[in-house]
């Protein structure tokens, strides 16, 4: 029975021993952290690593101009801030000459352009599968009136009407999903504002309106 005493209290002496050893180790480890981080240079910002991507992206979608159907495309790249924040520049081509009623003998008056500009993107809860992004883009473009006299389907005789440029911007909201860890789908609604535009016979804002689309994404996120 006392050796059995006598072996209890030595293993517990060990262990002990071997805990406070430790734990001195663990005190001074953090210690010395301590004094290093009181040592640093503070900044304003902060001394935390930002994490940086990019990504270039494809989009189709679709608008109402003037009244008639419009196909939109483009493209934008940006550079990613923190998982969280994106800036860089879009473009988008628009046109609302979709359809043509009795091709052999029709005229068709359409609108067509394009703008581009800086891209504005904060991102939220980007880690997550599904999440929302609120891009902005500020920019300029130009339109064009343009009227198609079609004698057959494929001869176009096509006269530039009129023409003007103008300001832009188009706030935005996507739905993004993560499909993989370097390509990302997203669809999504924005509005366009522009300034007054002049052609003939039009609105001043017959570029304003709402922009349905579906985005393809590929980067570093």
């Amino acid at each position: 029975m006392k050796k059995t005493i006598l072996l209890f209290a030595t293993i517990t002496l060990i262990v002990g021993n071997s805990f406070a050893q430790n734990s001195k180790k663990s005190y001074l480890s953090a210690d010395r952290d301590s004094a290093k981080q009181k040592d640093e240079i503070k900044t304003i910002f902060g001394n935390k690593k930002i994490s940086n991507g990019g990504y270039g992206a494809f989009t189709i979608g679709y608008s109402l101009i003037d009244e008639k159907d419009a196909f939109i495309t483009g493209g934008r790249g940006a550079w990613i801030i923190g998982h969280s924040f994106a800036i860089g520049l879009g473009g988008y081509g628009f046109g609302n000459d979709l359809y043509l009623d009795n091709v052999t003998s029709s005229q068709e008056y359409s609108i067509n352009g394009g703008y581009g500009g800086l891209i504005l993107e904060p991102i939220v809860l980007p880690k997550f599968p599904f999440h929302l992004s609120f891009p902005i883009l500020l920019g300029a473009g130009g339109a064009e009136y343009i009227k198609s006299t079609y004698r057959d389907e494929f001869d176009p005789d096509v006269n530039v009407e009129d023409s003007d440029a103008f300001l832009v911007a188009e706030p935005g909201v996507e739905l993004e999903m993560n499909l993989i860890k370097w390509i990302r789908l997203s669809v999504g609604a924005s509005y366009r504002f522009t300034s007054d535009i002049h052609l003939a016979e039009k609105k001043h804002d017959v570029l304003n309106g709402y922009n349905l689309g579906v985005t393809l994404k590929f980067g570093k996120f």
